[in-house]
């Protein structure tokens, strides 16, 4: 399977009544044509990577990518921090590693909205500045901060060992309190709620933020844990080369902007599901992955339709809201 072109298409649907609405007019050519080609394959990934909840901490996209990746995909606690640094090629530790996203918590009455990082607007200057600012109260905690992105920090410590962290996809534009994240040990959780508290108060009233509004950008009040844990001393390895992963679907889904959506899916399927098709076609070896909110389905021409099901096909034609109904 070295050698399969792979296609791993993340937020392909959603149980929201926007979007059931939008698949009732959805129209897939490319998408159709290559699902007769293909068929069910059950055993792509762990039943772990395949099957969840909507409150799973990790979405299944990433469950599949890490099991793909052969790094262990546990809902929330795939260690993608401690592999991005693996990537980059930072010498292999032992280390617990997580990502730190600086970001806005918007407060009203009865929610505590997390706002859209990239909204931000910072740049590697000002993400670089605001890092100093913040460093020293993490690292009485046992934290140390590295710079990565403008909208995203490394960060290692204890604390991360064996904390359970949401996806920033799964809380964004979400109330973060039901996406907090947890740990068997307490003291754990409470040292991060208590650096949220502390980052609130800290950040308020700092000049930072005093000049940030002064230009009529967003505030900084808040971080966003993710990604959190150390990578296994043995770790498998990966069962596959890295899918293709489009992520034109994105934010759409998580504005909820459904025609947006729907439009974004038409760009997808007169793209890289009619390149798979034609690959397909030619008799190349080819999977795709569709993950919605909950669940990932698999498909490939390792387990490609026999006639009788091909011909059963012409008088039960597979409905495509049906298929992505049960992501």
């Amino acid at each position: 399977m070295s050698d399969t072109h792979h296609v791993l298409i993340p937020h392909a649907a959603s149980a929201s009544e926007g979007c059931q609405q939008a698949l009732q007019g959805l129209a897939l050519p490319h998408l159709d044509r290559l699902l007769a080609r293909l068929g069910a394959l059950p055993t792509a990934f762990s039943a772990a990577a395949a099957e969840g909840e909507e409150t799973s901490f990790s979405p299944p996209h990433e469950r599949v990518l890490a099991s793909l990746l052969g790094l262990p995909c546990e809902d929330g606690r795939i260690p993608w921090a401690a592999w991005h640094r693996q990537q980059q090629g930072a010498p292999a530790d032992e280390k617990a590693w997580a990502f730190v996203t600086p970001c806005q918590w918007q407060v009203s009455t009865d929610h505590v909205t997390l706002r859209d990082p990239e909204a931000l607007g910072l740049d590697e200057a000002a993400s670089r500045a605001l890092l100093a600012i913040v460093s020293p109260w993490f690292a009485e905690d046992g934290i140390t901060l590295h710079y990565d992105q403008p909208t995203r920090w490394l960060a290692s410590g204890d604390l991360f060992a064996q904390l359970c962290t949401a996806s920033p996809e799964r809380v964004l534009l979400r109330d973060v309190r039901a996406w907090m994240p947890h740990c068997a040990d307490p003291a754990a959780a409470r040292t991060l709620h208590r650096l949220h508290s502390e980052m609130q108060m800290l950040l308020y009233t700092h000049a930072f933020n005093d000049e940030r509004a002064e230009r009529g950008l967003p505030v900084v009040n808040s971080f966003w844990v993710h990604g959190a844990g150390a990578l296994p001393s043995h770790k498998a390895p990966a069962t596959h080369t890295r899918p293709t992963m489009p992520t034109d679907l994105r934010d759409a889904a998580l504005r909820e902007d459904w025609r947006a959506w729907a439009a974004a899916w038409a760009a997808l399927d007169a793209g890289p599901v009619a390149d798979l098709l034609r690959q397909a076609e030619r008799g190349a070896a080819v999977q795709l992955t569709l993950c919605g909110d909950r669940n990932a389905l698999a498909f490939g021409s390792a387990a490609a339709r026999g006639l009788a099901q091909r011909f059963q096909s012409l008088f039960k034609p597979l409905r495509l809201p049906d298929l992505l109904s049960k992501l």
